[in-house]
């Protein structure tokens, strides 16, 4: 059990903690949430001894093991396998525990033939992967984990939740994948305004509390308010009226006693909103037969590729690191061309790529204003400020230079300059990288809002399941077009990786007779999901065909009250009546729109709801 009590730390002025406590009891698996820079690594370097508190303590048993994810490279053995057994406990038995390193080497995405390689020759997300293998080999009784899945592949994130919710010990998660957090853990923290607060549950349990209590306490501030603006207001009144006096001083004491509350300060989020460029076609890019290598030698990492892109489509590229999807979004930008087969972009594509290589062209020697305004030189200066307020940079920051800025703010520098660029087609290479839960959020509204087409390369489910209605799949040796959501792909199709594994496992453990019930169960939730897709495509396309025309009248309204108006002030009789007629129109529309959008909303997540209840008892 880890105890810490009365922990306060400050940088400056910038209060991190302010007498904080909190406990991690047997068997608690914890997410630590809070925005960025709010000190979740740094708690986790005063539990570490890394960083002494200003004042509290952190009491940890003797004898209490901790392991943490470490972002430091010091590799001593000749292989991979050797350096991940390091670990091992003296008394426990070699064969099987090298065995279980082997197993947890693979689910973390090394090949077989890795496992004889040096270390040091190993990638830099490779290196990290192996760190994170040893602290899980050596089973201690604490994890403390930093971003674990930052330098993971959707595989192998998989299989980490799986081997996560099995956790016997204790751990502290930080990470900004709410649905992975959500899924391996117990209980949640948030460091918030200065305090830690913990509760049982998920993030959304903790932050719908937080949310409701200050809605409460800005109301009651409102009318504490309200009322201290009357005392005050009867204390200047009466204050000269000698018959008053004692009315007056029981207000003065009433005022001395109660402590003002102070207006909760404005939390900062990144503010998305992509800028949306008229395309009046259908087909904003189309791939015939791309194939694509580094060199003549190379491998191929894209063979026989053919896509079309139309407006609105919102596709998701998924598959193991190093396969080709960054490559793939290189050879859609134009930045490569095909060794055979074509790419080609419809004459009105108007295309906005952010990629993490993309940071290294950002001039040093230029403020974040400048390179925002080098998009579109003919915008305002208030225009770009604004761009730079939303990617939480106002004021001042707005003149940092780039070469002074971390990582994570010239990723928000270069998601400016996206947003600053109107287009029909994003591509956004893990765009997620460096952003908080709060942000993430964000990013995935203006995904669903922009009415031009995305392309997303991501490693996190609860993104595919939010945005992608198509995917670009690399599994294997190959690269197709999957023709449905994520969760269709998982059901019908599924990762060849975990396919194998089952396979393996039903050859050494499980019987015919489990085997045959296996491939029934598939087989029914295939149909189950197809059943689904046919029963809800029909009633989603009427959601948004309902939600455009909906949007459209009401742009429509808008525009014929200010012509109403404008009519008004020149008296045109005829005009007034017209427009008038038609405003009336215009909302008994809009009302029947939005009752047939109630009651089209309920039914389908009625049936939802009755398919997910099919898929569960399977």
């Amino acid at each position: 059990m880890l105890i810490v009590t009365n922990l306060s730390k400050a940088y400056g002025t910038q209060t991190l903690f302010d007498e904080a406590s909190f406990t991690v009891g047997p068997g608690e698996r914890l997410g630590l949430v809070g925005r960025n820079g709010t000190g979740k690594t740094t708690l986790f370097r005063m539990i570490l001894g890394e960083e002494e508190p200003d004042s509290g303590e952190i009491h940890i048993p003797r004898g209490y093991t901790i392991r943490h994810l470490s972002q430091h490279i010091s590799f001593v053995e000749r292989s991979v396998l050797a350096e991940a057994c390091l670990n091992l406990t003296a008394h426990e038995d070699g064969r099987d525990e090298t065995y279980r390193a082997k197993t947890i080497l693979a689910g973390l995405g090394f090949a077989q033939a890795d496992l004889d390689r040096d270390p040091r020759t190993l990638s830099g997300g490779f290196q990290v992967r192996l760190n994170l293998a040893k602290i899980l080999i050596a089973r201690p009784m604490m994890l403390l984990l930093d971003e674990p899945t930052n330098y993971l592949d959707i595989v192998s994130i998989r299989w980490l939740t799986q081997f996560l919710k099995g956790w016997k010990g204790e751990m502290v998660l930080i990470t900004h994948d709410r649905d992975f957090m959500d899924s391996v853990t117990t209980h949640t923290m948030v460091i918030h305004r200065g305090r830690i607060r913990k509760m049982a549950g998920t993030t959304h349990k903790l932050y719908d509390q937080i949310i409701e209590e200050e809605e409460v306490y800005e109301q009651t501030r409102v009318n504490e308010e309200k009322k201290r603006r009357e005392i005050e207001l009867f204390i200047s009144r009466f204050r000269a009226q000698a018959t008053r006096a004692r009315s007056v001083q029981s207000r003065i004491r009433q005022l001395q006693k109660k402590e003002k509350m102070e207006k909760l300060a404005t939390m900062e989020t990144l503010e998305f909103s992509f800028n949306a460029a008229p395309f009046p076609g259908r087909w904003l890019l189309e791939a015939d037969g791309a194939r694509f290598s580094y060199g003549s030698s190379g491998p191929e990492l894209i063979r026989d590729f053919s896509i079309a892109i139309k407006k609105r489509d919102r596709i998701g590229v998924i598959g193991k690191n190093g396969k080709g999807k960054t490559t793939l979004l290189n050879l859609l930008a134009g930045g490569l061309a095909p060794v055979s087969g074509t790419i080609t972009h419809n004459q009105n594509l108007k295309l906005g790529y952010f990629g993490q290589m993309n940071i290294d062209r950002l001039e040093p020697e230029m403020t974040i204003e400048d390179e925002i305004w080098s998009v579109q030189p003919d915008r305002s200066k208030t225009v770009v400020r604004g761009i730079c307020g939303a990617m939480l940079f106002d004021g001042d920051k707005a003149l940092k230079k780039i070469g002074v800025l971390s990582g994570g703010e010239r990723s928000r520098v270069l998601m400016g300059k996206l947003i600053a660029e109107p287009a029909n087609l994003l591509l956004l290479d893990e765009p997620t990288n460096h952003l908080d839960m709060e942000s993430i959020d964000s990013l995935i509204e203006a995904i669903n809002d922009f009415e031009g087409a995305v392309v997303i390369v991501t490693h996190s489910e609860m993104i595919l399941d939010a945005v992608a209605e198509r995917l670009i799949v690399f599994d294997g040796s190959r690269v197709s077009v999957f023709e449905g959501s994520y969760e269709d792909f998982l059901a019908r199709v599924g990762w060849e990786d975990e396919a194998r594994e089952g396979d393996e496992e039903r050859e050494t453990t499980a019987a015919p007779a489990k085997s045959v019930l296996r491939k029934e169960s598939k087989r029914l939730r295939a149909e189950i999901v197809n059943d689904r897709s046919r029963a809800l495509t029909p009633i989603k396309n009427r959601i948004n065909e309902i939600e455009t025309a909906i949007t459209e009248a009401e742009r429509q309204l808008a525009g014929d009250n200010k012509a109403l108006i404008a009519a008004s002030r020149n008296g045109d009789g005829k005009i007034i009546t017209d427009l008038s007629v038609a405003i009336h129109e215009a909302k008994i529309r809009i009302d029947e729109l939005f009752d047939e959008l109630e009651v089209i909303t309920t039914q389908h997540d009625a049936l939802a709801q009755e398919f997910e209840e099919r898929l569960r008892e399977i």
